[in-house]
């Protein structure tokens, strides 16, 4: 009787933990990807809350009397949050390789939940006045600040608590929480506006998606309080031999250019294209294809839900056969599928637009699944936590959040309806230049760190 030749996991698991290993708990692993998901998916929560609302609370807080200028107001103020993103990784980052992941997450739960708490709270214009519109900035900047160190804090821990070999899957699960979040703001501000009046909508419903940050960020900081350090950054503080090692924020930014180069970019493929497909498209397929806005929003929430379905098997699938080869597959297909997507997309029909949309959605998927595992494991355990936020946010802040402004900009000025699909393809480039000089990560320790099983 003779047996099939099983092909050997890239990866193997020892049988035993090698000298020096670290030895992960399950139990607490889990607690630790949840607890950091849930922050994600508050961030997003408030995204697509917003996002829902913006003409709601255009008249709420900037009733000036046209509709254009209180949308452009109230984006503005949605705006500005990106403006304090990269102070708040210059604080929180370095901050987190000093005091611990642990304490600085739980202090960006606590800014993010109240900030967003806040706005529920804040009086109308037409009882305040100008202070309306006042406090909705302060709180939108109190949020942009916590995030600053949120993503980066977050993918640092699980990184740090997953095994070697797992570490794509449960870093996953970080995106997961993500489109989560955002489904669950825009499906809720969908379900309110269908159950409410225009009048009690304006009055107070828009105040309810709001307030249940409060619970919510409750619930996440209780989590994040019952962890304990990761293990990872553990071993650092031993090592060092001093309770609260220094790291001078010029080591996390001229010791690692390279690193921080290679960041910049990768983050600039993966910001580009999430916000393109799942912020800028629905403006794109209302204001210059005419479609359906309901339509249009139903659509790139199906998308979402399509990629929440493929996230954890092709995060599953990076600890299997790399990060790199992932990413690569990513740049390639908005490389070469842009194009023809959009134009199926200008086809106008629900069949044609879902098929385009999701096409992209999928392709996203390979940046959403690897790179919570992938930019961790660019900088070393002594600068990881504020190294990661400053490359982030800086990239997030001048490529991310700016893409529906520069391409709604670029069409006015050139009248190509195309130019969405040739600014995707251009970050491709980008992306396919930073992952083709990066070094793979999957199946091996961190940087800095003993293996871990």
């Amino acid at each position: 009787m003779s047996t099939a030749a099983v092909a050997p996991h890239p990866f193997p698991e020892p049988r035993t933990a090698p000298p020096g290993a670290t030895v992960t708990d399950p139990a607490l692993v889990r607690r630790a990807v949840k607890a950091a998901a849930l922050g994600n998916a508050m961030e997003w929560f408030d995204f697509g809350v917003y996002s829902y609302l913006a003409v709601t609370l255009g008249k709420v807080f900037f009733p000036s009397g046209n509709p254009t200028a209180q949308l452009l107001s109230t984006f503005g103020a949605f705006a500005a949050a990106f403006l304090v993103r990269p102070l708040g990784g210059l604080l929180f980052g370095p901050l987190g390789d000093r005091v611990g992941r642990q304490k600085v997450l739980a202090l960006t739960m606590i800014m993010m939940a109240a900030g967003t708490f806040a706005i529920g709270l804040i009086p109308s214009y037409a009882a305040i006045g100008v202070g309306a519109p006042v406090l909705l900035l302060a709180a939108r900047l109190v949020q942009g600040f916590s995030t600053g160190g949120e993503y980066a804090g977050a993918s640092t821990f699980i990184a740090e608590y997953a095994p070697d070999r797992r570490r794509g899957f449960l870093g996953s699960w970080l995106e997961f929480g993500t489109l989560a979040g955002y489904i669950g703001g825009a499906g809720l501000v969908t379900a309110m506006t269908a159950l409410l009046s225009s009048e009690d909508l304006l009055s107070w419903g828009w105040r309810v998606p709001f307030l249940i940050a409060g619970p919510m960020g409750l619930i996440g900081l209780y989590l994040r309080m019952r962890l304990e350090e990761t293990p990872a950054f553990a071993a650092e503080m031993e090592k060092a031999e001093a309770a609260r090692p220094k790291v001078p924020l010029r080591r996390a930014v001229t010791g690692q250019w390279r690193a921080l180069l290679l960041c910049v970019g990768l983050v600039l493929v993966f910001n580009v294209t999430d916000y393109m497909l799942l912020s800028y498209m629905p403006s794109y397929l209302t204001s210059e294809l005419h479609y359906d806005e309901t339509h249009g929003l139903l659509v790139v929430l199906g998308v979402m839900a399509l990629m929440m379905v493929a996230q954890p098997f092709v995060g599953a699938l990076t600890d299997r056969v790399g990060r790199r080869p992932v990413i690569a597959t990513g740049c390639a297909g908005f490389l070469l599928l842009s194009v023809p997507a959009l134009l199926l997309i200008r086809q106008g029909s629900l069949a044609a637009v879902a098929l385009g949309m999701a096409a992209l959605g999928l392709l996203l998927v390979c940046f959403t699944a690897a790179m919570p595992a992938a930019l961790p494991a660019l900088f070393p355990t002594r600068v990881r936590y504020g190294s990661l936020s400053i490359g982030f946010n800086v990239s997030v802040s001048l490529f991310g959040g700016t893409t529906p402004l520069v391409v709604t900009a670029l069409i006015g000025a050139t009248g190509d309806m195309m130019m969405p699909a040739y600014y995707m393809m251009a970050a491709a480039v980008v992306g396919g230049v930073a992952v083709w000089r990066m070094t793979e990560s999957a199946g091996r320790p961190l940087p800095g760190s003993p293996p871990a099983v």
